[in-house]
């Protein structure tokens, strides 16, 4: 079994305060906050100065936010669908 050590002395890429991803399991509060998280993850992870453990982190959370995103493009794609005589029907993302 191996046991994760945090490498103090490597460098920490600018606008990534800790290793881990920005807001590691929530759910961003719309579109755009996923795309932003999806950008600072895209600049640590082409730093190319994250450890390992790290990178695997980042790649993971991206994948989340990824998946978030095309769901929220779906949605809005769904519901121009229902447009009808120039007035959107009601509709929920659930």
């Amino acid at each position: 079994m191996s046991k994760k050590t945090n490498d103090s002395s490597l460098p920490t890429p600018a606008g990534l305060a800790s290793a881990d991803p920005p807001a590691a399991h929530a759910t961003p509060a719309n579109y755009s906050e996923a795309v932003q998280q999806l950008e600072q993850l895209i600049v640590g992870l082409e730093s190319g100065q994250l450890p390992l453990e790290d990178l695997l982190a980042h790649y993971q959370r991206g994948s989340e936010l990824l998946s978030y995103c095309r769901d929220r493009l779906q949605a809005v794609e769904d519901q121009v669908r229902l447009l009808e005589d120039g007035v959107a029907k009601p509709w929920s993302p659930e």
